[in-house]
């Protein structure tokens, strides 16, 4: 909220001395500006200064216009500016308020020009706003970072409107160094941290722990590692501690080693927080958590909310309300399997730009921060790399101002980093590429020829090629995606047409559909994607590709391994083709065929739900959907296993719908009257072995069980009774009190058919 005029007056008053009587301008011209700072704000004023003369901007001699930088403790966060003649006074409250002034005046400059119509006072909302920085082999950037490189990403972060700069500790679920680290792990975070203490930022430490602690000595040699650890830190203001991911100490154990391990943490920093997390645990789990944090350990400073929680975020405010405050620690960096999933992604993107892929999801983000931030004191967002830029700049932002419109965000975001206000509508844009099935989404070309225009300034930063980067994967993909089910729908109509043509003859024709050549336009496109990804490289260390650039894992940002991945059935048909040619006679060949062509079992009148495929559902019930449920705890979410078409498995089975913890995954149809039916559905998904029941019409048809394989196939008669009303709903439910993530009730694919001599339902079948 603005300051009222006259205390933004008193607050300036010492510099406005200095200046004259002459009006002030609209816009200033800060072309041969001076800088002048106290000694408090210097190191932002620097930050500042260095800014502008990568962009040209230096002092003149004559110092036609003077950015005057003064200390006001009463800011707090804050800061003000107003000019008056020659000279805008900067009121800061704090050293790194200095940063985020800076951070206002670049993010407010149009060439030489700053938008400062009149006294312009802005503080923060939330208490707490920053980044993981997890220098370690899974990381998709960080690990092979420069200190200087970090360093410049911690001057980024405090100009977006960060105070806390969370380090991962060198020891967490990872490999021991990262082979593209240019100094060691404990060198680079501790260079890091120095960077953020120079710039009054806070330093903060994410520590996992991950020993036994019940073998004698585990404590003691966790307590010996931690105080070596912070020994060697210039600064720690907070020490996170998850409770789980990583780690799998149950509450009792793990509170009594937070108050071990707060003795040496207060011996070094008497102020440091700690903090401990509610992730990992289970039912029974988190009770016995809740009831730990309920006796106010004097060690505990606050309780954060992440992945992997299977509480959310309203359950902890009502829990720990008046107890302890909350933090949020929200994934940013993931699309998939995630905390914040796209619940409707549709598989062609999932399978090839992958888990960790370049995400601007402004929109959603809005919505996941309305639905978190409230009763929370701020936030961690938990990062992997540079893919989520996007995305954290938005949260950094909202966390100052909550009513904060995307188009004002992205356009500070452009004259910070990019130099092309047309940048502003590009967070929206490709967010609306992954709306829907990519051979029918105009917006991709759109969005791709928008990319294109823009024109960078020379001091650019990685940035624009992220998102050029993205552009280029998405028109991929829709090329590539309309070319696959061109193919499988023509191989699937020569099948089709067996007994017309004749086996032989649907075979090649099936064959020849699969086997096209890749158009020259799509070879051109992952041309484009190539060099983008080598420019990140140069530019970032973005490891785009396991073979190219040593990433650590395909899944970890690496979906350049994947941009070309084949989109059709070929692999799970041909193998097929070959049985049912192989069938005694021509009959049954064609019969096979023919069956192979009508995987959805319509010529014996089944009801298909290809679970997975957004568009393909038409008996899933989606429930809240995104913008309501950013978690999806009431929603029914797509998804892909972790396998791909080559590997043989048919896209119907690779792809399906899942729910969380104890949401049942639901369908529902409208029947015809006096028939009997079979459901058949192919249990498929990540390999995951938590059991399942079915239910239909509340009554259990499927008592739990666990998933024999992954793919399984499961076939079970619905009762008559059930149906007689003319209405089903089906129920798949997990078993109760999970923790983790709360996924693993996961079905690829429904048939709900008659039964007849054909469909006997007698829970043989073996799959489609």
């Amino acid at each position: 909220m603005p300051l009222p005029a006259r205390v933004v007056r008193a607050l300036l008053v010492p510099a406005l001395a200095l200046a004259g009587p002459a009006a002030a301008l609209a816009a200033p011209d800060l072309a041969g500006a001076c800088i002048q700072a106290d000694a408090p704000a210097r190191a932002g004023a620097d930050l500042l200064a260095r800014r502008l003369h990568e962009r040209g901007i230096d002092p003149a001699p004559a110092c036609p216009l003077t950015l005057q930088f003064i200390t006001r403790p009463a800011l707090g966060e804050g800061f003000v500016l107003e000019q008056h003649g020659r000279t805008i006074a900067i009121a800061v409250g704090q050293p790194r308020s200095a940063a985020y002034a800076a951070g206002w005046v670049l993010g407010h400059l149009h060439g030489t020009r700053l938008a400062l119509a009149g006294p312009m006072h802005s503080a923060p909302a939330l208490a707490v706003r920053g980044d993981q920085i997890g220098i370690r082999a899974k990381n998709n950037s960080f690990d092979a970072w420069t200190p200087a490189m970090l360093t410049r990403q911690v001057e980024d972060l405090a100009l977006m409107g960060a105070n806390r700069v969370q380090l991962v500790a060198p020891v967490s679920d990872d490999a021991a160094a990262s082979p593209l680290a240019p100094v060691p792990a404990r060198t680079a975070i501790l260079a890091t941290a120095r960077a953020a203490h120079a710039l009054g930022l806070q330093v903060a430490l994410y520590y996992p722990l991950l020993r036994d602690y019940k073998r004698p000595g585990d404590v003691t040699a966790e307590q010996a590692d931690f105080a070596a650890l912070v020994a060697d830190f210039p600064a720690l203001d907070a020490v996170y501690f998850p409770g789980g991911d990583p780690g799998h100490t149950a509450p009792a154990p793990l509170f009594v080693l937070l108050g071990h391990l707060a003795a040496p943490l207060h011996a070094r920093f008497p102020a440091a927080e700690m903090l401990v997390s509610t992730q990992g645990f289970d039912a029974a789990g988190f009770d016995a958590f809740v009831a730990q944090v309920r006796q106010r350990p004097r060690w505990l400073s606050a309780v954060f909310v992440g992945p992997q929680t299977r509480s959310p975020i309203a359950a902890h405010r009502a829990l720990f309300a008046g107890v302890v405050p909350l933090e949020l620690y929200p994934d940013t960096a993931h699309a998939m399997h995630a905390q914040l999933p796209l619940q409707r992604w549709h598989p062609a993107f999932a399978l090839t730009e992958g888990r960790e892929p370049v995400n601007p999801r402004p929109r959603a983000m809005a919505a996941a921060f309305a639905d978190q931030a409230p009763g929370t004191r701020g936030f961690i967002a938990y990062s992997e790399g540079v893919n989520d830029d996007w995305n954290l700049a938005q949260w950094l932002a909202l966390a100052w101002n909550p009513h904060a419109s995307t188009r004002a965000i992205a356009l500070a975001h452009a004259r910070r980093f990019i130099g092309d206000d047309r940048f502003a509508t590009l967070p929206q844009a490709l967010e609306r590429n992954w709306r829907s099935d990519p051979a029918r989404n105009p917006a991709i070309g759109t969005t791709l020829a928008a990319t294109r225009a823009l024109h960078p300034a020379p001091w650019a930063d990685w940035r624009i090629d992220l998102y050029r980067y993205r552009a280029v994967y998405d028109a991929l993909v829709a090329r590539r995606w309309a070319a696959a089910q061109a193919a499988d729908r023509a191989a699937r109509a020569a099948l089709a047409q067996a007994a017309i043509t004749g086996s032989a003859q649907a075979v090649a024709r099936a064959r020849a559909a699969l086997d096209r050549p890749v158009p020259a336009g799509t070879l051109a496109l992952y041309h484009q994607l190539e060099t983008l990804a080598a420019r990140l490289w140069d530019k970032a260390r973005m490891q785009l590709s396991v073979p190219r650039y040593g990433a650590s894992n395909w899944e970890r940002g690496a979906n350049l391994d994947r941009a070309m991945a084949d989109l059709t059935d070929r692999a799970a048909l041909l193998p097929r083709l070959g049985s049912a040619m192989a069938a005694p006679g021509e009959a049954a060949r064609q019969t096979a065929l023919i069956a192979l062509a009508d995987r959805a079992v319509r010529r014996h009148g089944a009801l298909y739900d290809d679970l997975g495929m957004p568009g393909a559902q038409p008996h899933l019930l989606r429930g809240w959907g995104e913008l309501a449920d950013p978690q999806g705890r009431h929603s029914s979410i797509v998804g892909v296993a972790d396998h791909l078409p080559a590997d043989g498995w048919p896209l119907a089975t690779l792809t399906y719908a899942e729910t969380l913890y104890e949401n049942p995954l639901r369908l529902a149809y409208r029947l015809p009257r006096g028939r009997a039916w079979c459901l058949r559905f192919t249990w498929a998904g990540e390999d995951y072995w938590r059991a399942m029941a079915v239910y239909a019409n509340g009554q259990m048809i499927l008592p739990p069980r666990q998933r024999p394989s992954n793919p399984a196939f499961v076939e079970v008669a619905i009762p008559a009774a059930l149906t007689r009303q003319g209405r089903l709903a089906l129920a798949f439910a997990g078993q109760a009190g999970a923790g983790g993530g709360g996924r693993g009730q996961q079905v690829a694919e429904t048939w709900l058919i008659p039964r007849s001599a054909q469909i006997r339902c007698d829970g043989q079948w073996t799959g489609p």
